[in-house]
């Protein structure tokens, strides 16, 4: 992978940079939201690992530009703030994942080899009910509103609709995102729940149901 870290804290940024580099990938740096936003213009990186407090420019406005400027390279946001509301803000402005400090280096090198996988998957579009799903575009359609997802929200909504109307479980789920990594099933209700709000918050009635104790499943009114 080409990874570029953008991380103001010189200890956590060496520690990230050499350990990465030990696993054969190549790695570039920068300390500033400025400078790290001009680095990652450029497009060459394959994944960034984002701070949110940074000088000159906070992650989540550097993260918004990048989209902005029509740029889809993953994201995966470090953050000491751990609140629902913190990681939605990120999801928002188009992180893909997010990590909490302190974090372990090797559960980092696995989730930024799922987002350069999910991001070279080619993946036919999907229907079911009144939802509509692109996976090359990573854009959902439900009753005319076209809905941009991330690649970690839409990775899960491909999931669910490969199994609609069946339950998918929390396990599946997480495996699906994070591999072989033990089931973090706060992180999972995460990003289910930002999935929700975008696919389900605009409208009426509710398509992706939490079942209790086992997973969630998309559900339209037809097979309810």
């Amino acid at each position: 992978m080409d990874v570029l870290i953008i991380e103001d804290q010189h200890d956590i940024a060496a520690n990230v940079w050499d350990f990465l580099e030990r696993r054969g990938h190549r790695v570039d740096h920068a300390a500033d939201g400025a400078s790290g936003l001009a680095r990652a213009l450029d497009g060459r990186f394959d994944v960034i690992v984002l701070d949110l407090g940074l000088p000159r420019m906070d992650g989540l406005e550097l993260c918004r530009r990048l989209r902005q400027a029509g740029h889809g390279t993953p994201v995966l946001m470090l953050t000491a703030r751990d609140t629902l509301d913190d990681k939605l803000k990120g999801f928002a402005e188009g992180a893909d994942d997010y990590m909490v400090k302190p974090f372990e280096l090797r559960e980092l090198e696995a989730r930024l080899q799922v987002l350069c996988r999910d991001r070279q998957a080619n993946t036919p579009a999907s229907q079911y009910g009144p939802l509509r799903f692109d996976a090359g575009s990573l854009l959902a359609w439900r009753e005319g509103k076209r809905i941009p997802l991330n690649r970690t929200q839409g990775r899960l909504l491909e999931m669910l609709l490969q199994d609609a109307p069946r339950i998918v479980s929390h396990q599946r789920l997480a495996q699906g995102l994070w591999g072989d990594t033990p089931l973090d099933t706060a992180r999972l209700h995460d990003h289910l729940y930002a999935l929700r709000a975008l696919i389900d918050k605009p409208f009426p009635t509710p398509l992706i149901h939490s079942v209790h104790g086992l997973g969630y499943r998309l559900l339209a009114d037809d097979d309810a």
